[in-house]
């Protein structure tokens, strides 16, 4: 049978998307004609902010007096996680040569780009969590300069954790500007930081398409939408934590969406009479994003078996996947299509959002069906290399010439042609198109 949807969302997350790319590139045209002082009245304009642009020293100090010290212990067990996460991702990329025919050589070499771009949300909440994970992964992935940039706040500047968190974990410029004129900064290179070869980090709907549109000019981690998780449970699941575990993820924002996929139709009616409860419980700007998510793109779908939920979920390709039920081992194996997995009630998207070390910078709106997280591959250049003895590039060089002269590219051939003549004078090779 087909999937029946007890509870079908009335918007998705791009119903309400505005056109707003006429106004970022106006943004960025600015910016990089006015430099420095055209990103500082954006500023002034955006962020009601005119205080010192890199923070210095002093002003990393200042901000980190202000951090308790359980928040800085917290922040350090979290970037600690985070680092042995990423540092065991380092270990699985190598450095390799091989002979592919006797006498040539190629191989691959991984090298990390010389400067990141990190962008840390710091409006509706402050993402101390998101100067952890990236700038942790860059570090690890031994990027030479790390910046870092957060929206300030009028008369106060960037949240004290954010800074403190963006030190500890390794940035080594912390910029006091957020929104467009905040990528634009790393991009362009200005307040005499080095240009950015890769940008990182989530943002809102005017980063993520300056993200877009300079995409090409530098590297991204990816093109997001709003977050979304997806729960797979079955009726051995506790109907309550799956409502809190929906719950919590739909307070992201209003758009925002969040989904359970069961083959039992008692726990998908006892979650959804429990989730309006939780999210009236919720303090108000939370209550009013998990309210609206919840109303308008939130999905509860009945299945027949494990397989087909497993078959929806890899449809939806969701960026955050819980699985609550029996045979996790099953699950890990069959389900292919996701940003970051969650086994058992044990763990909740929570933890990979906060602390538990894999990144929490994903792929949203159906991208991890073709793409994985944030990681220390994003911030190494995968790059190959070769080398040949004469004698090996004998046969590489005949099949390279008349494949080249098939295609008719003359002068690829002739580049094989005079290495030929000159290593095997006198030799007769044939070389034309048709062999």
């Amino acid at each position: 049978m087909a999937p029946t949807y007890l509870k079908k969302a009335t918007l998705t997350a791009t119903s309400d998307a505005s056109d707003v790319n006429e106004i970022v590139q106006n943004i960025l045209n600015d910016i990089e004609a006015g430099g420095d002082d055209a990103a500082r009245e954006y500023a002034a304009k955006f962020d009601k902010y005119e205080g010192n642009i890199i923070l210095s020293q002093d002003d990393i100090d200042a901000a980190a007096a202000l951090v308790s010290d359980r928040l800085k212990a917290d922040i350090r067990f979290a970037a600690a996680n985070v680092r042995r996460f990423a540092e065991a991702q380092k270990a699985t990329v190598q450095d390799f040569e091989v002979e592919v025919v006797p006498g040539l050589i190629a191989g691959q070499k991984a090298i990390p780009v010389d400067a990141a771009g990190c962008y840390v949300p710091g409006g509706r909440y402050s993402h101390i969590a998101s100067a952890i994970m990236t700038v942790t992964t860059a570090k690890v992935a031994g990027c030479d300069h790390i910046m870092a940039c957060s929206p300030p706040r009028p008369g106060v500047g960037v949240n004290p954790a954010i800074v403190y968190a963006a030190h500890v974990c390794g940035a080594d410029t912390i910029m006091a500007i957020g929104g467009v004129q905040g990528v634009a900064a790393m991009t362009f290179g200005l307040f005499d930081q080095p240009k950015a070869k890769i940008l990182v980090g989530p943002g809102n709907q005017f980063v993520a398409e300056a993200k877009r549109i300079l995409f090409g000019r530098v590297g991204i981690d990816m093109i997001a939408g709003p977050t979304d998780s997806l729960i797979l449970a079955d009726k051995g699941a506790d109907p309550h934590i799956v409502a809190t575990d929906l719950v919590s993820q739909a307070e992201h924002g209003y758009n925002s969406p969040v989904w359970l996929v069961t083959d039992d139709k008692a726990l998908a009616e006892d979650v959804m009479n429990r989730v309006p409860t939780l999210i009236a419980d919720l303090p108000e700007l939370n209550r009013e994003n998990a309210f609206a998510a919840w109303r308008d793109y939130a999905e509860v779908i009945l299945c027949a078996d494990r397989e087909e939920m497993a078959a929806v979920s890899d449809d939806y390709a969701p960026e955050h996947l819980t699985v609550q039920a029996a045979d996790l081992d099953w699950w890990l194996e069959r389900l292919t299509c996701y940003g970051s997995l969650f086994l058992g009630e044990e763990t909740t998207v929570s933890y990979g959002d906060k602390a538990s070390g894999t990144n929490h910078v994903l792929p949203t709106s159906g991208a991890a069906g073709y793409t994985g997280g944030l990681s220390v591959h994003k911030f190494m250049k995968m790059v190959t290399w070769q080398r040949a003895t004469r004698e090996g590039s004998r046969d590489v060089a005949e099949t390279t010439a008349r494949i080249s002269r098939l295609e008719g590219m003359e002068g690829h051939a002739r580049a094989a042609d005079v290495r030929l003549a000159k290593y095997f004078p006198g030799v007769n090779f044939d070389l034309s198109a048709d062999g």
